[in-house]
């Protein structure tokens, strides 16, 4: 795949807000440095996702020296800093049990009163030891950060624009076309065919190597607006018509790396066997 490229880097720095897209970004073993290091949990200590609050959308997220820096419309902006080692707490993330860092209470009342709900936010500040991934996809010692599941998600250019013409060929083709946002990738190629990740088993991309280890099965969080946190019903609708397989909803693939490294805009992204 000789013109394959590197066409945007995205990272979120708290999980489900909104993220932002840097020229590079270094890969470590639990994904892009910076990303989805932050967590929101309920008063039970279980996660807070765009699921059940959709306006987490609308928070802008951007990293500091010293921390990160969240912005909303309405409130004056939080500045939190990583908090320093020491008691942890237990948090909920898709059945698994992660131990985190909390933030100042600053930060807990900012997203409570934004909410409208009971919402502490937490760091994950050991990500190499915190949270491993599902057994079945990786090997001993691998961990992810507080992502759905595995360290970074891949999409391709071609396979949206695919997806977006069979949106327009649907019942609901007034909601398309979509951007990749409704994906939050970290990583888009272009150059590709459409649906060729589906074959893909190892990838380079700039410096850093990847298994490609399972398809991304979607859910709700797909059919809201990024910009605006309004909820429709693709691509949900479309993806169940063409992209099933088994009984998720596919679209991209997920990615475990071999190596670290820097990616930048641009890097050839090369097969290593399929």
């Amino acid at each position: 795949m000789p013109n394959a490229t590197l066409h945007s880097i995205h990272v979120h720095p708290l999980k489900a807000a909104r993220g932002f897209a840097p020229p590079s970004a270094v890969v470590e073993p639990w994904g892009l440095a910076g990303d989805r290091r932050w967590l929101l949990v309920d008063s039970d200590s279980r996660l807070i996702t765009q699921r059940g609050q959709r306006q987490l959308a609308l928070v802008e997220t951007e990293l500091t020296d010293s921390g990160v820096r969240f912005t909303a419309a309405g409130r004056a902006p939080l500045e939190v800093a990583v908090p320093e080692p020491g008691d942890t707490v237990t948090v909920g993330v898709w059945g698994d049990k992660v131990e985190a860092v909390p933030a100042a209470d600053a930060a807990h009342a900012w997203f409570s009163e934004y909410l409208g709900t009971d919402a502490r936010l937490v760091h994950l500040d050991a990500p190499g030891s915190r949270r491993p991934i599902d057994p079945d996809f990786s090997q001993p010692g691998e961990t992810v950060s507080f992502a759905d599941g595995y360290p970074l998600l891949l999409t391709t250019v071609a396979s949206l624009d695919a997806l977006n013409s069979l949106i327009a060929q649907g019942d609901h083709a007034d909601e398309g076309p979509l951007p990749m946002n409704r994906f939050r990738p970290n990583v888009v190629i272009e150059g590709t065919a459409p649906w060729a990740e589906d074959e893909f088993r190892r990838v380079a991309i700039g410096e850093a190597v990847f298994r490609v280890v399972k398809p991304c099965g979607r859910c709700v969080v797909t059919t809201t607006n990024q910009l605006t946190a309004e909820r429709g019903k693709e691509p949900l609708r479309t993806l169940a018509r063409h992209r099933r397989f088994g009984d998720q909803l596919v679209f991209g693939q997920n990615l475990i790396p071999e190596t670290t490294g820097t990616i930048r805009l641009g890097d050839p992204m090369r097969l290593l066997d399929r």
